[in-house]
C-alpha cells in the first residue's frame, strides 16, 4: 500500500537524512514530502540540495520551502547575504558552497525555485512550514512571507483546550479548514519533547534537528514515526546552531 511521509527540518544535516531514509525505507511508489529549512545548522548544507535533486528522481517527491531556503536562494541569486541570515547559519552554507562552480549553484537556484509555498492533497492535509494567518486559509494569505515565518497557528493550537469541541464556537476556524496539518519551523524541543508533537489537528515534525534533536520522519496515516541519531553525535565536531 502506498504511503505518504513527511520529514522534517534538515538543517545542512545529510548525515542524518541518509540514515533516516535507510531506517523509514520509502518504497519508489510512496510520497516523500520535505517541509523546508534543508540548509543552515551543519555543514553539508550543500550537500543536502544535491541530494535532494538525487532523490527526487527516483521517488515522487514534494518540497516546500522554508525561511532558511528563502534567505539560501536570495544569495544564491543576488549574491547579497541576508546579515540576520549570516548569524543563523547563513556563514555554513556560504561555506559548504565554496568549490561549487556557477553552474553548480544555478541548478540549486532552479531547484529552489520548483518547491511550494504550500501543498494540499486529495484529503485535504495541508503541508505548509510554518503556518498561515487568513481564516480563509493559505489559498488567501495576504503576507506570504507567512508561510515560512508564522507561528500563531502553531501557538494556537498548542495553547487550546485539547478538549475543546470541533463544534464549539470557540474552536479556532483556521484548523477546521483541513484535516490535518503538517508543519516544522519550531522545534518541539522548545516544549521539552524530542518527537513529533500533536496539537489539536496539527502535527509538527521539526524535531530539533539543527540543535540537539533528530531528524524525523511520519507516515501521516499509521502515524507511525522513525528517527535518526542525534545530529550532535553525527557531527561531533560541529556546533550546529546550538
Amino acid at each position: 500500500m502506498m504511503k505518504t511521509l513527511v520529514i522534517g527540518d534538515i538543517h545542512g544535516g545529510l548525515k542524518a537524512l541518509e540514515q533516516l531514509l535507510i531506517t523509514a525505507n520509502p518504497d519508489q511508489k510512496d510520497t516523500i514530502i520535505f517541509l523546508g529549512d534543508y540548509v543552515d545548522g551543519w555543514s553539508e548544507s550543500a550537500q543536502v540540495i544535491d541530494f535532494l535533486r538525487a532523490l527526487d528522481q527516483k521517488h515522487s517527491c514534494i518540497f516546500i520551502l522554508g525561511n532558511h531556503d528563502a534567505w539560501c536562494k536570495d544569495w544564491l541569486k543576488t549574491g547579497d547575504a541576508n546579515p540576520i541570515w549570516l548569524k543563523h547559519g547563513g556563514l555554513l552554507i556560504v561555506k559548504s558552497y565554496e568549490k561549487y562552480t556557477n553552474t553548480q549553484k544555478a541548478k540549486h537556484l532552479a531547484f529552489f525555485d520548483t518547491m511550494k509555498d504550500y501543498f494540499i492533497d486529495k484529503d485535504n492535509n495541508l503541508f505548509i512550514h510554518a503556518g498561515f494567518s487568513s481564516m480563509h486559509g493559505p489559498q488567501k494569505e495576504h503576507y506570504s512571507s507567512n508561510y515560512s515565518w508564522d507561528r500563531t497557528l502553531w501557538e494556537m493550537a498548542v495553547a487550546m483546550d485539547n478538549n475543546l469541541s470541533k463544534n464549539s464556537v470557540s474552536y479556532p476556524k483556521r484548523l477546521l479548514l483541513f484535516n490535518e496539518i503538517f508543519i516544522g519551523h519550531t522545534p518541539t524541543l522548545n516544549y521539552q519533547i524530542s518527537i513529533p508533537m500533536n496539537k489539536a489537528n496539527i502535527w509538527n515534525l521539526d524535531t530539533g534537528a539543527a540543535f540537539t534533536g533528530k531528524l524525523s520522519c511520519l507516515d501521516i496515516k499509521t502515524k507511525t514515526f522513525w528517527q535518526s541519531e542525534p545530529l550532535q553525535n553525527l557531527y561531533p565536531n560541529e556546533k550546529g546552531r546550538n
